[in-house]
Formats: C-alpha cells, structure tokens, sequence
C-alpha cells in the first residue's frame, strides 16, 4: 500500500449554515488528496490528459463520523491500496487538529481512452511508480 497525507484548512466556503463542513465538499477533497499522492510518486494527471488518458470516478463512498468546522486545520491522508489494472483505488481518512477520524472514504477511478472513450489498462509507467510499494 502506499500512503501520503496532505493537510487543508477549511475555509468559509466549504462550511454550510451550522458552519460544518457541506458533505459535498469531501470529494473535493478526495480529489485533492489523490492528485497529489500521485504527484508524490511522479504521476501528473496532466501527463495522462495529455497523452489522451483520464480517470473518471467509477465508484464513491463516503462515510461521516463526527462534522470537519470552519478553519479546522485537516489531515487528509490517502491510501492507494493496490496495484492499478485498469482501474486504481483510493481509500481516505480525514482527521481534525485533534488527530480525530472524523471521515473515511473510498473512490475508483478507471483509466480511459478519451478518444474512444473506453476503458483501457493503466499507463506501464503508473504502474512501475507504485511496484515497490507492494509486495
């Protein structure tokens, strides 16, 4: 498994009128936290759209356990929990300042063709990034 962790302070807009973060927001920061653990081994989402290759969410969850509030300082940390095929999976635990999981969450995504918009297997090169991470 690989693991990186981000940090990102809720702001104003990302609460709703009781001042927790809207639920919506937490895929926002799924995304965040997927872009960058992928940069950390080297992998652009840009380099794929580039070369004609996105990653559209397949699959979602998200499960709440206490409410994130307005300038909480969060922990996003992300698991990329297996080896990609032609889709890779994400799993999520978002702490506060207090180290406390206040949710968790999973997303896939799968690799696509944009031109023919077809599922397709993941670039060598992704997979070569995450090999030793897993044994």
């Amino acid at each position: 498994m690989y693991t990186h962790a981000i940090k990102y302070r809720v702001c104003y807009a990302d609460t709703d009128k009781m001042g927790y973060v809207y639920y919506g927001n937490y895929a926002r920061f799924y995304e965040i936290a997927r872009v960058e653990t992928l940069r950390s081994l080297g992998v652009s989402y840009k380099v794929l759209e580039d070369n004609g290759i996105g990653l559209p969410v397949f699959e979602h969850y998200s499960k709440f356990h206490a409410p994130g509030l307005y300038d909480d300082e969060l922990t996003v940390i992300c698991h990329v929990t297996q080896l990609p095929s032609a889709k890779i999976e994400f799993s999520y635990e978002i702490k506060n300042e207090d180290l406390l999981l206040i949710n968790e969450g999973k997303t896939t995504l799968v690799f696509m063709d944009m031109a023919k918009k077809k599922v397709v297997k993941s670039p060598e090169w992704i997979i070569n990034a995450l090999k030793p991470y897993f044994n």
